[in-house]
């Protein structure tokens, strides 16, 4: 037996960081959504009892150090499983870029096989094994658009935003995103996002107003680190892009359009200047995720 799940990659529309915590993570409040770049997971029923994992991109590790293996591992000694399963990665969405790539991975791994190993478990319960392996993948478990506090893993899900263009660009640099949070300085921050502006902008369906209220605490820090991520972002807004953030820790920033006519204008003008950039749609509302 055979599923492929779709793991869809993330955006933040606003990260804020509130506090540093005792257990050394960073208190956290973010609006995130889904775009339809995604990877794809195929999950293949092991009848040994094995787990092994192949993926389209060479230098992602096949072992524990893999979100995705790493959920089939916890979820298959949490329930008792006795299958196995064969996981293969097609991977679309750039690593290491601040678009939730290999949280989506296991989110998609732990929703495959809860039906791959007729588990009955919940999109909560999911979320919860899920919150073990990363801060990001209770978000990818449900999908579509949510406010995620405390370090990511308390979810309260929201109403797709309005529907635009999403223009990605990564440049050929990586981000630690541990570098980043050791860099910020919690109670030196200059200005917060507008999250509730921007929970307002998604109920109302207002794409000036959502555009208005993007907001990244951690932009700041990476973009003093990594001058690049600086230039791609001051190329999409004087390529009349209506909105421009970095996601994440970055080094990915994303720009929004609404007009298809701006989409091809500012796809040009980046990919004379990086070599990974994606066009998607901002998807927003939480999809059937499994494939044929």
């Amino acid at each position: 037996m055979r599923i492929s799940v779709k793991a869809p990659a993330k955006i933040n529309l606003t990260l804020d960081v509130l506090a540093k915590r005792p257990d050394g993570y960073h208190e956290v409040e973010m609006v995130m959504t889904t775009v339809d770049l995604a990877d794809r997971v195929d999950l293949t029923l092991r009848g040994d009892g094995e787990i092994t994992l192949d993926c389209s991109a060479s230098f992602v590790p096949d072992d524990i150090r893999n979100h995705a293996y790493k959920a089939a591992v916890l979820l298959k000694e949490r329930y008792r499983v006795r299958e196995g399963v064969h996981l293969y990665i097609d991977k679309q969405i750039p690593v290491a870029a601040g678009l939730a790539g290999g949280s989506s991975d296991a989110a998609a791994t732990l929703r495959g096989l809860n039906q791959l190993w007729n588990l009955g478990l919940t999109l909560d319960e999911l979320a919860q094994v899920g919150s073990e392996i990363g801060s990001d993948v209770p978000f990818c478990v449900y999908g579509g658009t949510a406010l995620a506090k405390g370090r990511g893993e308390q979810i309260t899900r929201l109403n797709a935003p309005s529907p635009c263009w999403v223009i990605l660009a990564k440049p050929p640099i990586g981000v630690s995103t541990a570098d980043v949070y050791g860099n910020l300085r919690v109670q030196e921050i200059p200005a917060h996002p507008l999250t509730g502006q921007m929970l307002r902008a998604i109920q109302e369906q207002d794409f000036s107003l959502m555009c208005q209220a993007l907001g990244n605490v951690l932009e700041s820090v990476t973009l003093s680190l990594h001058p690049q991520v600086r230039q791609i972002k001051e190329l999409m807004i004087a390529s009349g892009a209506d909105g421009v953030l970095m996601s994440g820790s970055g080094p990915t920033v994303f720009a929004l359009v609404q007009k298809e006519a701006k989409v091809h204008r500012i796809y040009n003008a980046l990919r004379g200047f990086v070599k990974d950039v994606f066009v998607a749609r901002m998807l927003g509302a939480q999809e059937g995720e499994m494939l044929a």
